[in-house]
């Protein structure tokens, strides 16, 4: 079993940070990329930010230079900082991780979900 939970979300204005996290438990061998994505109401999930075990890293274009995403390894914890939050920025965000677990299976996780507003 492996889980993912997720905290930091909540209320902030208009210009306003947030740092979400995401933690990954249970039976975890690796884990190969970490990310988070995001749904508003109406619209489709999308990708927010990815990390690879490489650390290579994918944004959104509408997050570049606003958003950072980060791994602590030792901790199986990826986080996704957010600054000069906009109201379209408005969503449920849900972590992603792609793990090996010790059967040697290697599945897509997703946290329950955090729901971020950005409003005045």
């Amino acid at each position: 079993q492996v889980q993912l939970v997720e905290s930091g979300g909540g209320l902030v204005q208009p210009g306003g940070s947030l740092r979400l996290s995401c933690a990954a438990s249970g039976s975890i061998v690796s884990i190969n990329a970490m990310g988070w994505y995001r749904q508003a109401p109406g619209k489709e999930r999308e990708l927010v930010a990815a990390m690879t075990s490489s650390e290579s890293t994918n944004y959104a274009d509408s997050v570049k230079g606003r958003f950072t995403i980060s791994r602590d390894n030792a901790k199986n914890t990826v986080y996704l900082q957010m600054n000069s939050l906009k109201p379209e920025d408005t969503a449920v965000y849900y972590c992603n991780a792609v793990i090996t677990d010790y059967h040697n299976y290697r599945r897509t996780y997703w946290g329950q979900g955090t729901r971020v507003t950005v409003s005045s």
